[in-house]
């Protein structure tokens, strides 16, 4: 009788290991582990609020973050040109102001000058903040409040933004391009942004357009893409036909005028020398215009017009876009840095 006792339970042995074996090949996720979301980071993010703030040469704007959605928005005027370590005490101070009525697990900071995320640490900043190159973002933020920061550059983390909640959503292969003082690039490809190996990629407002008026040695985006497609290149040949028109707004109430439309139409035509260069190299599906100047409906509409029969006919299935987030593309962008860890 024992014999045949043995012989079952060793079967029973062989079935349960067998089971395991099934199990571990074609592991069966218990449906209640995250309920109502598909991942844990999914269900993470849907219950994390995140500080934003996105640091620029004019102001700091700022907000609580959750799930794409920007509360408590502030603006605080920067005063760059006391310099890195007023930035950095300033920042602290805003951030400092909202822990006292919010709860925030992280802090994302979108923020001017060339980027290392890794280090989340500042490569290089021009003029416009003395002394902010080399500043460590991040360790400076964490020392301070003990929570996990990431740091990205503005033009990426609103890149970021348009990727995830605008423009880019159902874009894989895209280039950002934001006109304004300057001119601001960022790529994507295969869904993802292209650091480059000194995470300075995107520096297309350096792109050499105009070499017969090329002197590093006297300035080093001389006969550069954004000396004349910039909003600041611009309003100087406005100026020139008529000093008063110093800002885009002044320039575009007179839009009806012919010397006016010459003028934008010009400058249109330097926007699309450096945009042929970028389609052609890079072969993006999508290109995506952001800036204050985009929001006039005549620029982009003359972009297009004049830029696809500019360009090899096997590139022109791209579109052109219209960012979608305005100036809080940055901090939408900075809620989301670190999603990928």
């Amino acid at each position: 009788m024992k014999k045949p006792f043995v012989i079952v339970i060793i079967n029973m042995k062989r079935k349960i290991s067998r089971k395991k074996e099934l199990f571990s090949r074609h592991p069966v996720r218990r449906q209640d582990a995250y309920p109502g979301f598909q991942n844990k980071k999914e269900m993470r993010n849907s219950v994390m609020k995140t500080m934003v703030l996105d640091i620029g040469g004019t102001a700091i704007k700022s907000a609580v973050a959750e799930n794409g959605v920007l509360s408590d928005i502030r603006e605080t005027p920067t005063q760059a040109s006391l310099g890195g370590e007023h930035v950095m005490a300033l920042a602290k101070e805003i951030i400092a102001s909202y822990k006292e009525h919010w709860d925030f697990a992280r802090i994302g900071i979108s923020t001017a000058g060339q980027v290392n995320p890794e280090k989340g640490s500042i490569i290089y900043a021009n003029h416009n903040i003395p002394g902010y190159t080399g500043t460590p973002i991040r360790a400076i933020m964490e020392e301070a409040f003990h929570v996990p920061v990431y740091v990205e550059n503005d033009v990426n983390a609103a890149a970021i933004g348009e990727a995830h909640f605008g423009a880019g959503r159902r874009e894989r292969d895209f280039v950002c391009l934001t006109y304004g003082t300057g001119v601001g690039g960022a790529v994507f490809t295969d869904g993802k942004l292209y650091h480059g190996s000194s995470f300075s990629a995107g520096e297309l407002g350096a792109l050499i357009v105009h070499p017969e008026f090329r002197r590093p040695e006297e300035d080093m985006y001389s006969g550069c893409y954004e000396k004349y497609a910039s909003t600041t290149a611009l309003v100087a040949r406005a100026m020139e036909y008529d000093p008063s028109i110093t800002n885009g707004k002044l320039l575009f109430a007179r839009i009806e005028e012919k010397e006016i439309q010459l003028i934008v139409d010009q400058w249109i035509q330097e926007i699309v020398y450096g945009l042929v260069s970028i389609i052609h190299l890079l072969n993006p599906s999508c290109i995506i215009l952001g800036g204050g100047i985009m929001e006039q409906p005549y620029i982009p509409a003359q972009i297009e017009k004049q830029l696809m029969p500019a360009i090899m006919p096997s590139f022109r299935g791209l579109t052109i876009k219209k960012a979608e987030l305005g100036n809080q593309a940055g901090m939408l962008g900075a809620s989301i840095l670190g999603d990928e860890d």
